[in-house]
């Protein structure tokens, strides 16, 4: 698949750059983009919810009438969870929902993410960027003039570029990351790819390494 190279004014600079068809133009596997997902946002719930038993519940411990007699049920403690304030009946305990996928199912959701944008024709390409200084409304004029200043966006750049991380990182609905720590959730969830020319190499060389 071939795009032309914009520039920062939104204008064609006379350049193309081909997107590998062995990362960009193969079938998507929904069911590889779901598990990756799923893991990834698993992966960074806390799981740090906790819930008193009746073990834990600082109350009385004398039985609260007889047992028999009352022709009513049978109760020995107000820490039961069937009274107010009592403990919680099967409460959340603290767990870890991290769980592991291998690389090629990784690999393979990412490859399926960019498939996914480069078929729908949400993928820009611009020319490699330099900012002396942080500037976001520098980058926002940017995104206006490649009329993506509406959706959500995801900016990808070769390497660290801290101007341009900086510059972008208060926009809302804006992410700018680096081609080596992109993945299916982030990707998924933009509206919009602007890959960097050299971005587009070293996408290609980063997950042909795995």
């Amino acid at each position: 698949m071939e795009l032309k190279v914009l520039n920062k004014e939104g204008k064609e600079t006379g350049r193309s750059v081909t997107l590998p068809g062995d990362i960009f133009g193969i079938e998507p596997n929904d069911h590889a983009i779901y598990l990756d997902v799923k893991q990834f946002m698993a992966n960074h719930r806390q799981g740090t919810h906790k819930s008193k038993d009746r073990s834990e519940i600082n109350k009385s411990t004398r039985k609260l009438f007889r047992q028999k007699g009352t022709g009513g049920a049978r109760h020995g403690s107000i820490k039961a969870g069937t009274y107010v304030g009592g403990g919680r009946i099967h409460g959340p305990r603290p767990r870890d929902y991290s769980f592991k996928l291998n690389k090629k199912l990784k690999r393979l959701a990412r490859f399926s993410a960019l498939a996914y944008k480069a078929k729908g024709n949400h993928i820009t390409v611009l020319e490699d960027i330099q900012m002396e200084a942080p500037r976001t409304a520098e980058f926002s004029r940017l995104l206006g003039n490649l009329g993506l200043n509406g959706g959500r966006t995801l900016f990808v750049t070769p390497a660290l570029n801290r101007n341009v991380y900086l510059s972008g990182r208060n926009i809302p609905n804006n992410r700018v990351m680096n081609a080596c720590d992109i993945n299916t959730y982030e990707i998924m969830k933009a509206n919009n790819l602007i890959l960097t020319e050299s971005a587009v190499k070293a996408i290609s060389e980063t997950f042909n390494k795995d």
